[in-house]
């Protein structure tokens, strides 16, 4: 990847530099002026700012890291003990000036295996749905068994949470069931898989009502439609640092609108008119965090979304918090034409 793709100027808005996260995929931008390193700006500190209802005009300058970690040209071999010693993904090279002359990324170096730092928790996956809006796929497989390139849905998203030492299943199923079931127990797996059965349908968070006497830790919640590329260890460490009763894991959407926007004063005349307006969302994943004593508050066989229980919580004043994430981390096949993006941006 060209150099200046990953560069910022220091004047440029945050939103700017979301933008550039997401077209780049690698997680860090290096602010520069005249070829000059200044800074680094990650997911995570873009993400602290968020938190901090840090305005997205402002200028990065005043979320970049003023003192990233660098090795000089000559001493590129300190490069690995870098990777290794400060988990860390990308390291700038400068010359003796002090201009960015290269990147070196964790994943291009042979011998250096990124560890992920384990957490081994549950991991509950909600399995059971019909996936209407997958259809005519649907009608043949059941959505967790829909193909991403070589592997299932539902097999990446177990992969990812593998990744962090998280070997504890719960599928909640019930459409097309025994289908899943034989087709996860045909493949080899170093983790343990629980079913959870439905009798009825019972949305995203009524079935989760069946694990109330069974899951007595923090765990996860996924949908079997997503696929999130985030530090799973950071989001605990959050929800934790934080005593959350629940943590929603979020992405920061930007939506152009490609018309001029129309403001009226009452009875209509133009009051003002705004040329493509762009506005920033946090929107829900599907992915969350939840201690165990909030299964007591889901009704008993009911149709009930876990975003019930959110609301509920959130009225009560009880702590809910969310985990911001950048666009491009999140991944969701929910519709076939997100399906297709899907397997675009995966490059499969």
């Amino acid at each position: 990847m060209e150099i200046n793709k990953l560069c910022i100027a220091p004047n440029a808005s945050v939103i700017e530099c979301i933008k550039r996260l997401d077209e780049t995929a690698k997680k860090i931008v290096f602010v520069t002026e005249n070829e000059r390193l200044l800074g680094s700006i990650t997911d995570g500190d873009i993400r602290r700012w968020i938190l901090q209802n840090g305005n997205l005009e402002q200028p990065v300058m005043y979320v970049m890291n003023d003192k990233p970690i660098f090795v000089y040209m000559t001493e590129r071999k300190k490069a690995r003990h870098y990777f290794k010693e400060k988990s860390i993904q990308a390291i700038p090279v400068i010359n003796e000036k002090e201009h960015l002359v290269d990147i070196l990324f964790w994943d291009d170096e042979e011998e250096v295996d990124y560890q992920y730092k384990a957490i081994k928790l549950p991991v509950v996956i909600m399995a059971g749905g019909k996936g209407t809006r997958l259809y005519p796929y649907t009608k043949v497989l059941p959505k967790p068994l829909i193909p991403i390139g070589d592997l299932t849905i539902i097999e990446r998203i177990m992969n990812q949470f593998e990744k962090f030492g998280c070997d504890e299943f719960y599928l909640t199923v019930n459409y097309k069931k025994n289908m899943l079931k034989a087709y996860l127990e045909e493949k080899s797996h170093s983790c343990q898989i629980n079913y959870i059965e439905e009798e009825k349908f019972l949305g995203t968070g009524g079935s989760l009502y069946l694990l109330k006497d069974i899951l007595k830790q923090t765990f996860f919640v996924s949908n079997c439609d997503i696929l999130v590329d985030a530090d799973y260890e950071d989001i605990i460490r959050y929800h934790k640092e934080n005593k959350y009763k629940i943590t929603m894991v979020t992405s920061l959407k930007n939506y152009v609108i490609p018309y001029g926007v129309v403001e009226v004063h009452n009875g209509g005349s133009i009051k003002n008119i705004i040329e493509k307006p762009e506005y920033n969302f946090q929107v829900n994943t599907g992915l969350y965090v939840l201690e165990p004593e909030v299964l007591k508050e889901i009704p008993e066989n009911e149709f009930y979304h876990i975003t019930e229980l959110i609301n509920q919580y959130v009225e009560r004043g009880e702590k809910v918090g969310v985990y911001p994430i950048t666009g491009n981390a999140w991944l969701d096949m929910g519709e076939v034409k997100a399906m297709e993006d899907m397997i675009q941006q995966l490059k499969l």
